[in-house]
C-alpha cells in the first residue's frame, strides 16, 4: 500500500510540474496578445524554463541524494506554491520570464529526484521501464489537465488580466501535493552516500565519456528538440494557420498533450512484453505519418476565426497525432540507460538526462520559433523529419552499445 501511495505521490508531483514546464505554449499566445512580446521575445520562455533545468541539475542535482529525495521534492512544491501565487499578480512580459526561471530550477532537482526514487522502487529492468512509462504517463496527464485548465481561464478572460487566476488553483494543487508527501515513506537506504559537488560533477564527467552515454543523450537531445518544438508552437500554429480562436488553440492542443499521455501509458503495458527497439522503430515511423499527411492540408486555410470544434480543419485533429508515437521513445531510453547501471551512478545519469533534455527543449523552440517567423506555420513544422530520421539511427546504435560500457 505504501509504494503505491509513493507511486501516486511521485506521478502527482511530476503531473503539477507538467501543467507548469508545458504552459510555455500557452504562455507565449497570451504574452503576445497581452503583453506585447514577440515571437523571439516569447521564445526566450522555453530558453528561461530550459536553461535554469540545466543549471539546478549542475549546481543542485548532485545534492539531492544527500539532502533525500522525498524532501527535495516537497522543497520543490513549497517553492512553485509561492512562485505561482507571485506571477497570477503579473503585469509584464518580466514576470513571466522570472515564473519559467523558478519552474526550470524546481523542475530540475524534482526529475533527478523522481527518476532516482523509481531506482529505489523498481526490482528489474523491466519493472523500471513500467514504472517510468507510467511515471512520465502522469506527466502527461497533468499536461493534458493543464491545457485545459489554462483554456478554460484564458476563454473567460476579456481584460488581458483574468487568466492569470489560474496560477492560484495551481498553487493549491502544489500544497495538496506537499501534503501528500509528509504521509509518505520513502525508504532511501539503498541511494548513494552523499557527496560534495566536486564528486558529483566528476562522476557526470565519467559517464558523460562513455560512447553509450554519448548515444542516449544524442538520441534524447533530438527528441525533446521534437517533442518540445512542437507543442511549444502548437498553439500559435492552431491561432496563425488554422485560424482557430485563442481559447480553441489552447483546447486544441491539448490533442497533442493527450496523445503523448495516452502513448506513454500504453507504452508501460507494452514493454513488459515487446522489446523495446522494434516498437520505438516502428513509432518513429508513425511519427512522420502526421507530418507527411495533415500539414498539406492546413495551406491555403482562410475566413473567420473558428470558435467551435465542429468547425476546425482537418489538420487540428490529424497532426497532433504524432503525440502518439512520440510518446515511449523518451521514457524508454531514460529507462534503457539507468538499467544498465548500478544504482548510486543514477543521480549522476540523471542530472545529465535533464541537462541534454533542457538544451534539447531550448533549441527546438528557438528553431521553430524561427520557422514560424519566417515562414508559414505548415512549413515550420516540416523540420521535425530531420531529427525524426536522426533519433532512428541513433537508437540502433543504443541497442548495440547500452548493455557494454553504459554499465560500467
Amino acid at each position: 500500500m505504501m509504494r503505491l501511495k509513493t507511486v501516486v505521490a511521485l506521478a502527482l508531483t511530476y503531473a503539477i510540474l507538467g501543467m507548469l514546464m508545458n504552459s510555455v505554449g500557452i504562455v507565449i499566445l497570451q504574452s503576445i496578445r497581452h503583453f506585447g512580446a514577440t515571437k523571439p521575445m516569447g521564445s526566450t520562455l522555453e530558453a528561461c524554463k530550459d536553461l535554469s533545468v540545466v543549471a539546478a541539475s549542475f549546481l543542485l542535482g548532485v545534492h539531492v541524494a544527500s539532502f533525500g529525495y522525498r524532501r527535495a521534492l516537497i522543497a520543490v512544491l513549497a517553492v512553485m506554491a509561492t512562485a505561482c501565487l507571485l506571477a497570477s499578480g503579473a503585469t509584464g512580459f518580466a514576470a513571466m520570464q522570472w515564473l519559467f526561471v523558478a519552474t526550470g530550477l524546481c523542475f530540475g532537482v524534482a526529475k533527478v529526484a523522481t527518476y532516482s526514487a523509481i531506482g529505489l522502487l523498481a526490482d528489474n529492468p523491466a519493472e523500471h521501464a513500467s514504472l517510468t512509462g507510467v511515471i512520465e504517463g502522469g506527466f502527461m496527464v497533468g499536461v493534458l489537465s493543464g491545457a485545459w485548465i489554462f483554456g478554460y481561464f484564458v476563454g473567460i478572460d476579456d481584460s488581458g488580466r483574468a487568466w492569470l487566476r489560474v496560477y492560484w488553483l495551481l498553487a493549491g494543487l502544489c500544497a495538496v501535493a506537499a501534503g501528500l508527501w509528509l504521509t509518505v515513506r520513502l525508504d532511501e537506504s539503498a541511494a548513494p552516500a552523499g557527496q560534495d559537488a566536486a564528486a558529483g560533477w566528476g562522476e557526470m564527467v565519467r559517464l558523460a565519456a562513455l560512447p553509450a552515454t554519448v548515444a542516449v543523450l544524442a538520441g534524447l537531445f533530438l527528441y525533446v528538440l521534437i517533442e518540445q518544438g512542437v507543442g511549444t508552437w502548437l498553439p500559435t500554429f492552431n491561432s496563425e494557420a488554422l485560424h482557430l480562436s485563442p481559447a480553441m488553440s489552447v483546447q486544441m492542443s491539448s490533442l497533442y498533450l493527450g496523445a503523448l499521455a495516452l502513448g506513454r501509458l500504453a507504452s508501460g503495458a507494452v514493454l513488459r512484453r515487446v522489446a523495446w527497439l522494434p516498437v520505438l522503430l516502428a513509432c518513429l515511423a508513425g511519427a512522420a505519418l502526421p507530418v507527411i499527411v495533415a500539414l498539406p492540408l492546413a495551406h491555403g486555410l482562410g475566413g473567420a476565426s473558428v470558435t467551435a470544434w465542429s468547425d476546425a480543419p482537418v489538420a487540428a485533429y490529424l497532426f497532433p497525432m504524432i503525440g502518439f508515437f512520440l510518446a515511449p521513445i523518451y521514457p524508454t531510453i531514460c529507462s534503457v540507460s539507468l538499467s544498465a547501471l548500478p544504482r548510486h551512478r543514477h543521480p549522476a545519469m540523471v542530472g545529465l538526462i535533464v541537462v541534454f533534455s533542457a538544451l534539447g527543449g531550448t533549441l527546438g523552440s528557438f528553431i521553430t520559433g524561427l520557422l514560424f517567423q519566417n515562414l508559414s506555420g505548415p512549413l515550420a513544422f516540416y523540420f521535425v523529419l530531420l531529427p525524426i530520421a536522426l533519433v532512428a539511427i541513433v537508437l540502433v546504435s543504443v541497442r548495440r552499445m547500452h548493455s557494454g560500457p553504459v554499465a560500467a
